[in-house]
């Protein structure tokens, strides 16, 4: 299954990417240790994740195609 990940704001600063691509992920856990993995610097900011632009929060089911967002806190005004 492919999974599109993406880097907001900081995050993306921290990463040096906007977007990675995962093969083979098994589950959305599969997927966060991916990226842990990948980017361990990430663990010292605090965000959101989003699935296919809707903010979530557990485990949800992935399915091959699906984006998921880091979100890092943000201010509007």
């Amino acid at each position: 299954m492919g999974i599109d990940v993406i880097f907001f704001g900081v995050l993306a600063d921290v990463t040096g990417t906007c977007r990675k691509h995962y093969t083979g992920v098994v589950s959305f856990d599969d997927l966060l240790h991916r990226v842990m993995d990948d980017f361990p610097e990430v663990i010292h900011y605090n965000f959101r994740l989003a699935l296919n632009n809707e903010i979530i929060s557990g485990s949800p089911a992935l399915s091959d195609g699906d984006e998921v967002a880091y979100l890092p806190p943000f201010g509007g005004g």
